[in-house]
């Protein structure tokens, strides 16, 4: 049986929220289609009260942001992007062009071929995610893209340092110090100087997610995506303290983060609430954190490992922290989820920062249908075909007589011209 402890906000009231903000994003991007860079310094001034010379820096600017931080800063955020480089390197070796010989004379293959430019977003307003920039960067970089262009808004009315020390790092072609919906409106609508890219990656607020929604098919995307979302997958091998510190660990991310305990001890469920209520009290973010606890949090008792997979996969969290005593169980028996963190070893924020998986993820249910960011987001798989005159022959005279099934004359000429000019039977 399954028990809903505490629930959170109905889908109803998430989907008027998102109604909200689609008007809002839809004239703004029009605006900047329209009126170009004088619309993306308008709405820079208006949002982030930020109007530089140039949106863009320069080398000078980006040295200077060096200078800014400690050696001890650079060198993390060198050793995650390693970890990070290293992962996307083994994801991109995996993938291999082909070419067969299917039939005699009929040669099909397939290419792996980077797309030719990326534009990369890196949330920076309330907490400058300088790990975006490895998840993103990186990552396309190592999928072979050209020009990989990067921006982040102003963080405290200047550049964060170390964000932008991340995207030269990583390999950024381009830095721009500008944020939310205009920075993804220029970067794939472009303007007078800012050429536009062909896929926009990146995670962001809910104007972000809905400008890329609304983008999407002008330029590819990564995925869409929304507030960030928690699942703690625990048993009575662990306590109430390590789930309250994992679920509130996702939920300081903003007010509307849902963070959910999934769990067969009901004793285990009451001692996280417990536990939930009293580290709030003490956690800096804890506002934030409170809030998104106290609006989305849930918690559901179930009886047995079947009952939490179903529960899940209905679900299809974006993380999935597992601490029970079998966490391999639910490796081979979910299906829906954006990441996996298994064991109480292992947590979220390793994957957010450092550990070397991508932390740009899906939300919102589209664990249904799609896994996260990957260096296979950057390359189109292309198709090609190879035929001799005598294999021509041999296809042709079947796709000769299916077009006429299918009524297609057009396409059956096309067959027919090479049967008869390699000497086989076309369909009457």
């Amino acid at each position: 049986m399954i028990r809903y402890l505490k629930e959170g906000v109905s889908e109803e009231k998430a989907a008027t929220d998102d109604a909200q903000v689609r008007k809002i994003v839809e004239d703004i991007l029009k605006d900047i289609e329209s009126r170009g860079d004088a619309a993306v310094r308008e709405l820079s001034e208006k949002f982030d009260k930020w109007s530089p010379e140039s949106y863009r820096l320069s080398r000078e600017q980006i040295d200077a942001c060096y200078d800014r931080l400690e050696q001890r800063d650079i060198d993390d955020i060198k050793f995650a992007q390693e970890q990070v480089r290293n992962f996307a390197q083994h994801q991109r070796d995996s993938m291999k062009d082909v070419e067969v010989e299917t039939l005699p004379g009929v040669v099909l293959g397939h290419k792996h071929i980077p797309v030719n430019s990326v534009g990369c977003y890196v949330p920076g307003g309330k907490y400058p995610l300088v790990a975006s920039a490895h998840m993103s960067v990186v990552t396309a970089k190592v999928a072979g893209v050209p020009r990989v262009i990067a921006a982040a808004p102003p963080f405290n009315g200047e550049p964060s340092p170390a964000i932008v020390v991340a995207m030269d790092m990583a390999g950024a072609d381009e830095i721009y110090v500008f944020g939310g919906v205009q920075a993804v409106g220029a970067m794939a609508i472009g303007t007078e100087t800012i050429d536009p890219v062909d896929v926009i990656v990146g995670p962001g607020n809910a104007f972000v997610a809905e400008a890329k929604r609304q983008l999407f098919g002008r330029v590819g995307i990564d995925l869409f995506a929304g507030p960030t979302e928690t699942l703690v997958i625990a048993d009575e091998t662990v306590d109430g303290e390590l789930c309250a510190a994992d679920l509130l660990g996702q939920a300081e991310h903003g007010t509307n983060s849902p963070a959910v305990l999934l769990t067969n001890s009901e004793k285990l469920a009451r001692e996280t609430m417990e536990e939930v209520e009293r580290q709030l009290t003490v956690l800096s973010t804890g506002e934030v954190a409170g809030a998104a606890w106290r609006d989305y949090g849930q918690v559901i008792v179930c009886d047995t490992y079947e009952e939490m997979v179903q529960v899940a996969d209905d679900i299809a969290s974006e993380h999935v922290q597992v601490m029970t005593k079998d966490p391999s169980y639910f490796l081979d028996n979910m299906s829906n989820y954006g990441a996996l963190f298994l064991g109480e070893e292992t947590n979220v924020s390793y994957g957010d920062k450092v550990i070397g998986t991508n932390h740009t993820l899906p939300t919102k249910k589209a664990a249904r249908y799609t896994g996260g960011l990957w260096v296979g987001k950057f390359i189109k798989t292309c198709t090609y075909q190879r035929v001799t005159k005598d294999a021509s022959v041999t296809v042709g005279e079947y796709c000769s007589r299916l077009c006429a099934l299918e009524g297609f004359a057009g396409h059956k000429e096309q067959a027919d011209i090479r049967l008869r000019r390699y000497g086989g039977k076309q369909a009457a």
